[in-house]
């Protein structure tokens, strides 16, 4: 692409479900982009009244007055028709679902994606936890052409963010989220322009994968260092959560732990035992202990530690694991 689309501008199909896919549609429409479809996740029932509830991008379309497809199928040949009617020549997609070639390859100018990650780093569908839980110190946006594989194709633009010891999974999704905002547009006003280029990926021994996030991946394992628990903690905070199992007075229960603060030092406690004062409670870890700063106990609301401690009987015993 080598001119400016004068004679035939942009004409974008936005493909995104949650809130993080909300700014970067906010931002497309805000920048005077001509918006001609929105394609988002089927209403599913959700919560415990199993209400049905519309995807975070579609509220926002349905507000401005955008054109919105839901399929649930996207090799349907009725919904391929009813893509290509829109006449789209670029099509953007955030935080949706793996597209088959017959879409990504339809609109002239292709199909980018945004991915919360500095590629071809933390590939797959969990990037930012995986970056804090790993401990690293810096991330990014990336947007990139799709092709046949996943986060794979050649990339477009790039911007980079710190991630500060005080981060969670939550404070750097909210401002990646903004930062691909800003990426989306400039990446629209360059194939707007006609001086898109992109580059193909490197392949490096130590890539480093963003698979997922299960059940398993949130349950902490206390014979981890200090560090490596801290990081879990906040690279699965506020959602899912890292989850332990309790033990005191005899019973076993799950608690969730949301935030907390490292203690370096040597020591001489059993792994996982629990110390408590009026105002805090910290696990003996290797390296030293984890003071436990915000955690929802079994049948409770999250709450601030001191708050628990209040009504929280412990026996010399207590301990996580």
């Amino acid at each position: 692409m080598s001119t400016p689309l004068k004679n035939n501008p942009l004409r974008i199909v936005f493909m995104g479900t949650p809130d993080f896919a909300v700014a970067n549609l906010k931002a497309i429409v805000e920048a005077g982009f001509d918006v001609v479809g929105v394609i988002t996740a089927p209403d599913r029932p959700a919560g415990r009244g199993r209400k049905v509830q519309e995807s975070a991008v579609k509220q926002f379309a349905v507000a401005h007055n955008l054109k919105v497809l839901q399929p649930t199928n996207l090799k349907d040949e009725a919904f391929l028709e009813e893509l290509r009617s829109l006449k789209a020549n670029l099509q953007v997609v955030v935080a949706f679902r793996m597209l088959p070639k017959a879409v990504w390859e339809m609109p002239e100018y292709g199909t980018f994606n945004l991915h919360a990650s500095l590629l071809p780093q933390y590939r797959g569908a969990a990037p930012i936890n995986w970056a804090i839980i790993n401990g690293e110190t810096e991330t990014g946006v990336t947007t990139f052409f799709i092709d046949d594989k996943i986060d794979t194709g050649s990339i477009i633009l790039q911007k980079t963010e710190k991630i500060t010891e005080e981060d969670n999974v939550g404070s750097l999704h909210d401002r990646l989220m903004e930062l691909g905002g800003e990426l989306v547009v400039e990446t629209c006003q360059q194939i707007a322009s006609g001086a898109v280029t992109s580059t193909p990926q490197q392949h490096f021994e130590n890539l480093k994968p963003a698979p997922k996030i299960h059940k398993d991946t949130c349950q902490i394992d206390w014979s981890s260092s200090l560090d490596t628990i801290h990081n879990r903690i906040r690279g699965l905070s506020p959602y899912p959560a890292a989850w332990s199992y309790f033990v005191n007075h005899g019973k076993e229960e799950t608690i969730k732990i949301y935030k907390t603060k490292k203690e370096p030092c040597i020591h001489n406690d059993e792994i996982g035992k629990l110390i408590a004062d009026k105002k805090t409670l910290k696990v003996a870890v290797t390296g030293g202990y984890l003071q436990l700063l915000e955690i929802q106990m079994p049948g409770k609301r999250k709450m601030e530690t001191s708050a628990v401690l209040n009504g929280l009987d412990l026996d010399k015993n207590a301990h996580l694991r």
